[in-house]
């Protein structure tokens, strides 16, 4: 028996704007279902669920969403688009409009972080930014 795990995301009556608002930021992303209480959703091939549960719990950092990027323009893309209205926080994070945090992260940092005298420069460059700079995260 095949169990799958995905995250379920609880809307004050925003799921539907919500699976709308993320479907049209990530390419091939699909509404698989709805109704007035849940909406399925799939962003590269993860399974979502929001949920509208009403104004008992919100959003916290706690819980985020990473997206690995391989290149400047992908990271510039979906900083732009999840942090439309949103806000912008340090390293990468940002909350979108809904309140849900994203990490948006270039591929090359697990690489640059993994060179023992490297690293320490890699974290004085991240620890500045708000929005990930590869060239300079090279750089360091």
């Amino acid at each position: 028996m095949k169990n799958q795990i995905y995250p379920c995301l609880w809307f004050n009556g925003q799921a539907k704007e919500a699976a709308d608002f993320y479907c049209s930021i990530f390419d091939d992303a699909t509404i698989t279902s709805e109704n007035p209480m849940v909406t399925i959703f799939n962003l590269r091939g993860t399974k979502f669920m929001a949920l509208n549960g009403g104004p008992a719990y919100k959003f916290t950092p706690a819980t985020s969403f990473v997206i690995e990027c391989e290149t400047q323009a992908e990271i510039d893309h979906y900083w732009e688009k999840l942090g439309a209205d949103g806000r912008y926080d340090k390293c990468g994070w940002l909350a979108d409009k809904f309140g849900v945090s994203w990490q948006i992260v270039p591929v090359v940092l697990s690489k640059l972080m993994a060179d023992p005298e490297r690293a320490p420069r890699v974290i004085q460059a991240f620890m500045k930014m708000t929005k990930f700079d590869i060239a300079q995260l090279e750089n360091a």
